[in-house]
């Protein structure tokens, strides 16, 4: 029997691996799965487990007040390896670019299992940005064995990078499955989360959902984006902007110095993936510096107003479905102004094909691995 061994330690990746697991788990009679988390975000990653009842048979629970990439990258390393060592896995599938990923591929490739990268291709070409993911992701990908690319365009970064086309499979992304599940279960389970932010939020403005948490926009590039979000608030009254405010003191601050006295934005309190999945849904429009969200959006017809300067996802730039505004206050203020008045400029944007799949690439994944 094939040993499949799936890893992941942050909520993005547990969202985008969870659809993974159960693709795998449904074929019990040629794989044996098992899951392990390293628990990167421990608050963050707990309610994604719960929402999608994935039991992890392995919890590594590596997070601590300030950890640090050295101190991480090394637990993870020293912490896999007895799992390894005991489990003998055939298989191992890491996601994305997260300091979880990039460390399992390298305790994998010791332990001689074959890396399978989950939503492998994405690049920037810029070490710095976002940092530092870009080199997670290209570490990650000079070890792997099998690239599950999310596009034709990530497959196309791997072919420049002599990766052999044999080992690369375009699967769309999984996210797209996750979305599809999560949207049917949210929209039939309302959950406490769901019915506390039904009471306020006032669903006769048009929705602006933001989110905010990259490393490289703390500073005076949070401060811009907080002052293009008040100025947004307070000459559309018509809208209400609904942000769900990291945890991180980078972010906290600024936002709510600059942002908690003003009558049309709801700061409020982070999100678990159900509720988030079904705010996403009901909003206008959605401005962020989340990769995922680019991803998703676009299946709910939700144009997108990325708060970065580079993107690793130019797919959803060249279709349309996403623009890339920095944290240049006026282009956001732009940008956002004209999707609130312009409704052909809306709706064109809204109703585009999303570039990233139509929510089969875990069955995809498990044909392939089959073929081997």
């Amino acid at each position: 029997m094939t040993k499949n061994l799936i890893i992941f330690g942050t909520r993005p990746e547990a969202i985008k691996m969870a659809p993974l697991v159960r693709a795998f788990q449904n074929e019990k009679d040629q794989f044996e799965t098992r899951v392990c988390v390293t628990a990167q975000h421990r608050e963050m990653l707990d309610p994604v487990l719960d929402f999608f009842q994935i039991k992890p048979n392995y919890d590594l629970d590596l997070m601590k007040p300030n950890h640090n990439l050295y101190s991480l990258t090394s637990e993870i390393l020293l912490g896999l390896k007895p799992i390894l060592e005991e489990f003998q896995p055939d298989y191992v599938y890491v996601h994305g670019d997260t300091t979880t990923t990039m460390a399992s591929s390298i305790a994998a490739f010791y332990a001689g299992a074959k890396v399978c990268h989950v939503e492998a291709g994405l690049r920037t070409n810029n070490k710095l940005s976002p940092f530092p993911e870009e080199i997670n992701r290209q570490v990650t990908g000079r070890i792997a064995d099998y690239h599950f690319a999310p596009t034709e365009q990530a497959k196309q970064n791997l072919l420049s990078e002599n990766v052999s086309e044999k080992s690369i499979l375009v699967t769309g992304n999984t996210v797209i499955d996750a979305l599809f599940e999560s949207s049917v279960l949210v929209e039939n389970n309302e959950n406490n989360e769901i019915v506390e932010i039904k009471s306020i939020v006032d669903f006769t403005k048009k929705i602006i959902l933001v989110t905010g948490h990259r490393r490289e926009n703390h500073g005076q590039g949070f401060i811009s984006i907080c002052e293009a979000l008040k100025e947004i608030a307070q000459s559309n009254p018509e809208v209400q902007i609904i942000y769900p405010v990291h945890l991180n003191p980078n972010v906290k601050k600024p936002v709510y110095d600059l942002l908690s006295d003003i009558d049309n934005i709801k700061l409020i309190e982070p999100l678990a993936y159900p509720a988030f999945v079904w705010l996403m849904n009901k909003s206008y429009l959605i401005i962020t510096d989340s990769g995922g969200i680019q991803e998703e959006a676009p299946s709910l017809g939700k144009p997108v107003l990325v708060m970065r300067e580079t993107t690793e996802r130019p797919e959803a730039v060249a279709a349309g479905t996403v623009i890339l505004v920095g944290t240049d206050k006026e282009k956001i203020i732009f940008e956002c102004t004209n999707l609130l008045n312009n409704n052909d400029k809306y709706y064109a944007m809204s109703s585009l094909h999303n570039p990233y799949g139509t929510g089969d690439a875990c069955q995809k994944i498990v044909e392939f691995i089959k073929s081997k």
